[in-house]
């Protein structure tokens, strides 16, 4: 007990660090991958192959090497960037293209007669996107847009390899001075209870939602 509480200031450090970059990613890919799947589901075509063809990049090349890119590359073009911004880029576009294609999805899946109607009354398409589909969209999206959240708690680890004193590279170096695997278990506690808490936050949404369907 005396070595836990020795080592949770420490890692606790990290932890910050790891809710920072979850938090400032969720706040910036959402809106981008709101805009994405918009101008994916635009009449104007170059708007529609531009995007298809980003997401297909985003989706299809490693995480970690689109971390390495950003860090690594950009300098070569005079754009440098410190580890922790470096890492808030890379995931935002990075997750911007998987969150477009869930919004797409389930702007798509609202019925044509939902838009019918919001001609019928006068609505452009600003207003019909925002009073009548979008609201739609939330709820039918909620399942794959918490899996995806989830995925991004556990994807933060992947910062240790810019040397970010993240909770995993924090832990990774503890392990290292002192030989002990109890870091690893304070690390594990720490991301099942983030998911626990997210699972717990989208399923009350879910349910919340749900009365509007009775």
């Amino acid at each position: 007990m005396d070595y836990l509480l020795q080592i949770l200031p420490v890692m606790w450090t990290g932890v910050k660090v790891t809710l920072s970059l979850f938090a400032v990613t969720l706040l910036l890919s959402i809106p981008l991958g709101l805009i994405l799947a918009l101008m994916r589901l635009s009449k104007i075509k170059i708007l529609d192959y531009t995007v298809n063809a980003y997401i297909w990049l985003m989706r299809g090349t490693p995480l970690m090497l689109q971390l390495f890119f950003v860090y690594f590359a950009l300098p070569a073009i005079d754009i440098r960037l410190e580890k922790f911004p470096t890492a808030v880029v890379a995931f935002s576009l990075n997750y911007a293209a998987y969150f477009a294609e869930i919004f797409r999805g389930g702007i798509q899946s609202v019925g044509k007669g939902q838009y019918e109607a919001a001609k019928t009354l006068g609505m452009n398409y600003s207003q019909t996107m925002r009073r009548i589909v979008l609201p739609q969209m939330w709820k039918k999206i909620l399942p794959p847009l918490s899996n995806e959240t989830i995925t991004l708690v556990k994807d933060t680890s992947l910062v240790y390899v810019l040397a970010l004193q993240d909770v995993m590279k924090i832990t990774f170096q503890i392990v290292y001075r002192e030989f002990s695997v109890t870091p690893f278990v304070v690390a594990a506690a720490f991301y099942l209870i983030m998911t626990l808490i997210l699972t717990w936050a989208f399923q009350k949404m879910e349910r919340r939602y749900a009365r509007y369907d009775d």
